[in-house]
């Protein structure tokens, strides 16, 4: 009989993070991220313009690109909602009370990018009374922390 090996449940919802990030609409970074109880999945978010507003891959330019801003920096020039932001809208607030948030990234050239939230998703992570951060680093290693403790 051959055994196959089941991811753990955070490889699991990492994984699907991953597929979610393939949604993004950034020409930076691509951003996944989802949020689960109970080992249920109750919203997704990938980062990307506001709704109705023209998205960076469709009009072809980033204004943090163009000016070569660099990572983690002048938020206020880019259109994007952060994935986590966009899986907290998403979500319902009841569901969201103690559940855990699964965040992958991706740069452009595909490479690993962290997963790890900005402290502005931090903050919304904490009201949303998210129990537990899980994210991939940019080495691939499931990280995580408590928002609580943080």
């Amino acid at each position: 009989m051959t055994t196959i090996k089941r991811p753990t449940w955070d490889e699991y919802f990492i994984e699907i993070a991953q597929v979610v990030a393939k949604r993004s609409t950034c020409l930076r970074r691509f951003y996944g991220s989802v949020i689960v109880k109970d080992r249920i999945l109750i919203s997704t978010g990938f980062n990307g313009s506001a709704r109705g507003e023209a998205n960076c891959v469709d009009v072809g330019q980033c204004v943090r690109e163009k000016l070569k801003v660099p990572k983690g920096e002048r938020y206020e020039l880019c259109v994007a909602v952060h994935a986590e932001q966009n899986a907290i809208i998403n979500g319902d607030p009841v569901k969201m009370k103690n559940s855990t948030i699964y965040i992958a990234g991706f740069n452009y050239d595909g490479t690993a990018a962290s997963g790890e939230p900005c402290l502005m998703c931090r903050r919304m992570i904490k009201n949303a009374m998210i129990e537990r951060v899980v994210y991939l680093d940019i080495n691939g290693q499931i990280m995580e922390y408590n928002p609580k403790q943080s």
